[in-house]
């Protein structure tokens, strides 16, 4: 692909989070609950935005969980090569700081695209510092 200065720009696509924060069970929804169309994700690793369920009154207002506050970009790396419904995951995000505080075992995401959900996932492991790695 040509940028508008004429150099070439490659998209190399991520292979591997650097620094996992945690393991979960992410669940991908089907199409006709508003899943993607193509199924599950093939790349190994996913980029998109979540937020997390929390039982607060923000998830009760319109346009939830598009419009909640808390929204991060998180990073999904499949562990097992090939894509299926219910997969284990390392979970990663741009802006850690921003999800540590909402991470422990068997919190709950909202994985979307745009305002749409097409993904859960359920946080099974928080990793120490020596298992980020």
């Amino acid at each position: 692909m040509e940028s508008g200065s004429g150099k070439v720009v490659t998209a190399d696509m991520l292979e591997n989070i650097e620094n996992p924060l945690a393991l979960a069970t992410v669940t991908w929804l089907p199409p006709e609950q508003g899943g993607r169309r193509s199924g599950p994700p093939s790349a190994p690793v996913y980029a998109s935005t979540t937020t997390f369920r929390t039982g607060d009154a923000v998830e009760s207002e319109p346009g939830w969980p598009a419009t909640d506050p808390r929204t991060v970009s998180v990073l999904l790396q499949r562990i097992d090569p090939t894509p299926q419904t219910t997969e284990l995951v390392k979970v990663g995000f741009l802006a850690p700081e921003l999800a540590r505080p909402y991470l422990h075992e068997g919190a709950e995401l909202v994985i979307l695209e745009g305002p749409k959900q097409v993904a859960h996932a359920v946080i099974t492991e928080v990793l120490t510092e020596d298992e980020q790695a």
